[in-house]
C-alpha cells in the first residue's frame, strides 16, 4: 500500500502544482478585459487605492478584478500609485498593470491642438484632454506675469500654440506643457520661416496674427496667399485693415453673418475698422497653411475684397474702392435674396 502511495504521490503533486499554476496564470497573467483593442485606465491625483479599485471594476472581467485587487494588497500598491494614463493591451494581465502602476510606466497620447476662435475654448478642450483643470489654464491664459514667462501677453499666449499633434503624457502638469508648447513653437519658426516674416516686415506672432484673420476670411486654401497679399498690402499702406472677422471677435459674436455699420463702432483694440495695423493679438489659434500664406503671400496691387456673390467661400478682389463697391452691392443683393441679415 505504501508503495501505491509513493507512485502517485509525485503525480498528485505534479497535477496540484498544474491546478495551482493554472490559477495563478487565469487570475494574475490572462487577459484582464476580455476584449480585442486596447483599454485605458487613468488614475488621477484625487485616487487611491479603492477608487482605482472601482476604476478597473469597469474595464475588467471578474477574474481580472479579483487578481488586480489581491496583487495590490500583495504588494502594497497604495505606497506606490502614480498618476498617468496606463494602457491594458487585450493579452495584459492584472500582474502587467500592477506593475505598471507601480513604475509608473503609463501609455502618452497624442494631443491635436485645435483651430479654436479663443482661449476659452483652448483652456476647456485641453481640460478635456488632459489631467490638468480648465480652469487652472484659463486663469494662466490672462495672467500678464505667468504669460510674460513665455515671452508673450495675455492677448498673445495663443500664439504658442501651433495646431500639430504631439505626444504627450496625460498628466503632464500644465507648467510642463507650456513649456513643451514653447519648444514646438520654437521649433516651428526655424530658420527660413523668422527670415520670411522680417523680409515682409513682420514678427512670428503678427505672422500668426494676420494668418488667424485669414482663417476667419477664407476656408480655401488655395486662395489664402491672395488675401494674405492683400492684407499686406493695406499695412504697407498704412490703411487699416478693416476685416470683418476681427468684428465678430471684438463682439464676441462669431453668429454673426453679416456684419453691419453699426457693429464697425465697437470700441476695441481688435475693431480694425477703427484702429490701424493688426490687433493686438490672434483672434483664433492660426492654421499653418494660413500661416505659410502669409510667409508665402501672393504679390499683387489689389486693396479691398469681397466675398463673392455666388457664395462659394472665394472673393472678388479690387484694386480701387469704386470697383470694390460695386463687388459689395453685388454681395449685399445675393443676402437679401437669401434673407440673410
Amino acid at each position: 500500500m505504501n508503495k501505491k502511495i509513493s507512485k502517485i504521490f509525485p503525480y498528485a503533486i505534479a497535477i496540484f502544482i498544474f491546478i495551482i499554476g493554472g490559477l495563478l496564470y487565469y487570475y494574475l497573467f490572462s487577459s484582464m478585459t476580455g476584449k480585442d483593442e486596447t483599454v485605458y485606465l487613468y488614475i488621477d491625483d484625487d485616487d487611491d487605492i479603492d477608487s482605482i479599485f472601482t476604476k478597473v471594476d469597469k474595464v475588467s472581467t471578474e477574474h481580472g478584478t479579483a487578481g488586480f485587487r489581491t496583487l495590490a494588497r500583495h504588494m502594497d500598491l497604495t505606497k506606490d500609485i502614480h498618476t498617468g494614463r496606463y494602457a491594458i493591451e487585450s493579452s495584459d494581465g492584472a500582474f502587467t498593470l500592477v506593475r505598471h502602476i507601480r513604475n509608473g510606466m503609463q501609455e502618452p497620447l497624442s494631443l491635436t491642438i485645435p483651430e479654436v476662435r479663443t482661449k476659452e475654448k483652448l483652456a476647456a478642450y485641453l481640460g478635456t484632454k488632459l489631467m490638468i483643470d480648465s480652469t487652472e489654464i484659463a486663469e494662466l491664459f490672462t495672467d500678464t506675469t505667468i504669460c510674460k514667462k513665455y515671452d508673450s501677453t495675455p492677448e498673445t499666449i495663443i500664439a504658442l500654440f501651433v495646431p500639430n499633434t504631439y505626444e504627450v503624457y496625460w498628466d503632464t502638469p500644465l507648467e510642463k506643457l507650456m513649456g513643451r508648447m514653447q519648444q514646438e513653437s520654437k521649433r516651428f519658426w526655424n530658420e527660413e520661416r523668422r527670415s520670411k516674416a522680417k523680409n515682409i516686415g513682420l514678427t512670428p506672432v503678427e505672422v500668426m496674427t494676420l494668418a488667424s484673420i485669414i482663417d476667419e476670411e477664407t476656408a480655401n486654401n488655395a486662395e489664402k496667399p491672395m488675401v494674405a497679399g492683400m492684407y499686406l498690402n493695406r499695412l504697407n499702406k498704412d490703411m487699416p485693415l478693416q476685416a470683418d472677422p476681427t468684428i465678430r471677435f471684438a463682439l464676441n459674436d462669431f453668429t454673426i453673418k453679416r456684419v453691419r455699420n453699426n457693429m464697425l463702432r465697437v470700441n476695441s483694440p481688435y475693431n480694425t475698422y477703427t484702429n490701424k495695423g493688426l490687433p493686438p493679438g490672434p483672434i483664433r489659434i492660426a492654421s499653418v497653411v494660413s500661416i505659410d500664406a502669409v510667409l508665402n503671400a501672393a504679390s499683387h496691387d489689389f486693396l479691398y475684397m469681397c466675398a463673392k456673390e455666388d457664395f462659394s467661400g472665394t472673393h472678388n478682389f479690387a484694386r480701387t474702392y469704386d470697383e470694390h463697391l460695386k463687388n459689395a452691392a453685388r454681395y449685399a443683393e445675393a443676402l437679401n435674396k437669401r434673407g440673410i441679415n
